[in-house]
């Protein structure tokens, strides 16, 4: 086979310097680059759903979706059973294609799972799109596979929590503003907004997180006058504000008889919902803050938050791979722009992903706890970032200028900070070895090379500092395939950290599964028990808080009647509501837990029903549950 020219070699790879592109018009396509996307995003779809019939549901949100697919109350509402007698503790928006999957495909676990696959992949697809608007089609494949390789993401793709579409999301309207500043229409900052709104649908407040960073940047490099930016952002704004509230607005407007109680709260308030319980509650010192149940705040209890959250031994190698190389980009890409003209895109790319990354970063280390899967968020700047950066570095090391040391330096750096992460475990100290001899031959290829220097070799140089940088991550993130490197159902994480992770080391046991359709035996005897004896009740069953009731909600797809909701906590119902309901013969059997606080209804529940032997229903006679039967004696 005769060997390729130098000439030809650079020909076929050789990227344009990013600032030389004509605004607003992306590089031809490459050759090379549909093989390399197509390539990246089997590998995405791959990582994300590789044994998701076996994937870890979160147990509330799982029991929420196999109820939410057989009722149209419980799926626009986000009814915990069925029959819709109390909510998530979450807006509904993002377990509805959860619920729509489960409606259509049946109540499989990897149904439940398959559209946050789906979100995860065109994530990756969406943020090589827009990186390669913004920095060329070598940024963008760099971006994308940084993305698919960070642990927390893989992590999180593989289970049903609201995160995964929030980033989807979010990186939607990103793109739509990056369009809107670049053409200077008016329609794509409307739909910037519109993607803000359904974020919020998503996640609520955290989808907010990034206007400030978005309106800042359309005020700094968007072409018009200062008055027309600022007018064209209060409209986009009021969009975001619209969509964004939209269904609060509707269940505000609800009669509080004509839908579910909301979980979270003490007043029944969708606002309470969003601005206290899942908002103010988190960062001040009140957890009762605009009517919140106290206590509700999970992620208070994780321990990550402050300055050095992203950093620390749990949250750092789920998300900080990339951590240096974005914050090195994001500051020499500002400033090595700072001549160019107020509109100059590259400059506008890093104002914009360094600005997300910086507010994200400001809250989580404000807020009162996080669990390591909130950082999820971040992936995307870093990743954009970390592409971003490279190809600017890639310009600076081609023009043979004082600035091109920073190229092989920036590849060093990432390594040297992937060691010190991976250390604490030396989780994956086999690749400890591939890394540093590809680091090596990249950084000191790169370092040595000089003008005369073969093509050919400095792109296999550039070739291996990459890779380098991807190595450690990447066998983090392919660790996920193993369950005991999975994380929580409740707190999905890479590698060998986390409370999950240290519990089954400790008591050599696996981390349990939480699917749905798959009762124990225990559950299948008391499932079979209730079944037996209603005779007409409304409810199958009413449990003390959800944690007696998301096993049984998972299993069957029936009226439960949640007391308490999310923790127990929520006055829902009263003991006068709970007379009510047994009066009218809509709930004959209670189930309470030990493992909950005593509330009114409870209370009457243990003097005004009858224990039910354990035995009768397959229980054991000290378990933590115990059942109640409030039929009247005859």
């Amino acid at each position: 086979m005769a060997a390729i020219p130098d000439s030809q070699f650079t020909s076929t790879l050789q990227i344009r310097r990013v600032d030389d592109r004509p605004s607003g018009r992306p590089e031809a396509v490459q050759r090379w680059e549909r093989p390399a996307l197509a390539a990246v995003l089997a590998v995405a779809a791959v990582l994300y759903s590789w044994g998701i019939g076996t994937a870890a549901l979160h147990p509330f949100y799982g029991a929420a979706i196999r109820s939410m697919a057989g009722s149209w109350r419980a799926f626009f509402y986000g009814g915990l059973d069925t029959a819709g007698s109390i909510t998530l503790d979450k807006l509904p928006g993002a377990f509805w294609p959860e619920a729509a999957s489960v409606w259509l495909f049946g109540p499989h676990t990897w149904a439940a799972v398959l559209p946050q696959v789906v979100e995860g992949v065109l994530t990756v697809w969406l943020l090589h799109r827009i990186v390669r608007v913004w920095a060329g089609p070598f940024a963008a494949l760099i971006a994308a596979l940084a993305l698919t390789v960070t642990p927390v993401t893989v992590a999180l793709n593989r289970a049903t929590i609201p995160d995964t579409a929030l980033t989807l999301l979010l990186v939607a309207a990103a793109g739509a503003l990056q369009k809107a500043v670049r053409t200077e229409r008016l329609l794509p900052l409307i739909t910037c907004g519109i993607w803000v709104g359904l974020a919020f649908q998503a996640k609520m407040l955290q989808a907010w997180l990034v206007l400030p960073v978005f309106a800042l940047v359309y005020q700094i490099a968007a072409p018009g006058t200062p008055l027309k930016r600022f007018l064209r952002s209060l409209s986009a704004g009021a969009v975001a504000l619209v969509v964004s509230c939209s269904w609060v607005l509707i269940a505000w407007a609800t009669p509080a008889g004509s839908r579910p109680y909301l979980d979270g709260t003490s007043n029944n308030s969708p606002f309470t919902l969003v601005f206290g319980y899942n908002g103010m509650s988190r960062f001040s010192g009140d957890a009762t803050a605009f009517g919140a149940v106290a206590g509700t705040a999970a992620s208070r209890t994780s321990g990550n938050t402050g300055w050095t959250m992203l950093i620390n031994h749990t949250v750092g190698p789920q998300i900080a791979w990339f951590l240096p190389l974005a914050v090195l980009a994001a500051v020499l890409g500002v400033l090595w722009r700072s001549g160019k003209p107020r509109t100059d895109p590259l400059r506008t790319g890093f104002l914009l992903w360094g600005g997300w990354l910086a507010v994200h970063t400001l809250v989580f280390s404000s807020s009162n706890g996080n669990h390591a899967y909130y950082t999820a968020v971040i992936a995307p700047a870093l990743a954009a970032l970390a592409g971003g950066g490279l190809a600017v570095f890639r310009t600076e090391y081609e023009a043979c200028g004082p600035r091109r040391l920073v190229l092989p330096a920036s590849i060093a750096l990432t390594v040297v900070w992937a060691l010190v992460l991976d250390w604490p475990t030396r989780f994956v100290s086999w690749l400890l070895p591939v890394a540093v001899m590809l680091a090596v031959c990249g950084a000191v290829g790169l370092w040595v090379s000089g003008p005369r220097t073969s093509p050919r070799r400095v792109h296999s140089a550039l070739a291996a500092g990459i890779a380098a940088t991807l190595v450690l991550p990447a066998g983090w993130a392919f660790a996920c395939f193993d369950p005991l490197y999975a994380g929580a159902s409740t707190s999905p994480q890479a590698g060998p950290v986390g409370l999950a992770y240290e519990a089954a080391v400790r008591d050599h046991h696996s981390i349990a599964r939480v699917g749905l359709d798959r009762p124990s035996t225990r559950d299948t005897a008391l499932l079979r028990y209730l079944t037996a004896h209603r005779h007409g009740e409304k409810y199958l069953l009413a449990t003390q808080a959800a944690y007696a009731a998301e096993p049984l909600l998972r299993a069957k797809s029936e009226p439960m009647f949640v007391m308490g909701g999310f923790t127990g906590l929520t006055p829902y119902p009263s003991a006068q509501q709970m007379g009510t309901l047994v009066a009218t013969h809509q709930v004959r059997y209670a189930l309470l837990t030990t493992r909950r606080p005593t509330t009114a209804a409870t209370t009457w529940v243990k003097s005004h029903c009858t224990r039910v032997r354990p035995a009768a229903y397959g229980r054991r006679a000290d378990g933590s549950l115990s059942l109640y039967d409030c039929a009247p004696k005859k």
